[in-house]
């Protein structure tokens, strides 16, 4: 699978257009479609990245693990997909970040 059909098919999942991706990536509306003929510049995949909370090798398919650096991460086991939607509608990031950190306050009180 190629970048740009890794990238399409990753933004259905979030519930993102790639013209609503890039600009919530910051980057021109219509940058995404240039993926299938040339290879971004690393900041832009970076920035995408980011919005669709996965790695850039998963992007460039040198992996097929989303996100290795959560599989050490304090929540490992927290299924942040879950966070992705609620009843069909993308949840804004700041309640996701909320949402995780209720999630570390009720996994330090599980050690009380």
């Amino acid at each position: 699978m190629t970048l740009y059909e890794r990238t399409i098919n990753l933004s259905k999942q979030r519930g993102y257009s790639l013209k609503n991706l890039a600009i919530k990536a910051g980057l021109a509306e219509n940058s995404i479609y240039d993926w299938k003929k040339s290879t971004p510049k690393a900041d832009n995949l970076q920035k995408v990245a980011d919005v669709l909370h996965v790695s850039t090798d998963y992007l460039l398919g040198r992996t097929d693990e989303m996100n290795p650096a959560q599989s050490n991460n304090e929540l490992s086991g927290f299924d942040e997909e879950i966070m992705m939607a609620f009843d069909g509608k993308p949840i804004p990031d700041e309640d996701k970040e909320k949402l995780l950190e209720f999630a570390r306050f009720l996994k330090s009180q599980r050690g009380r």
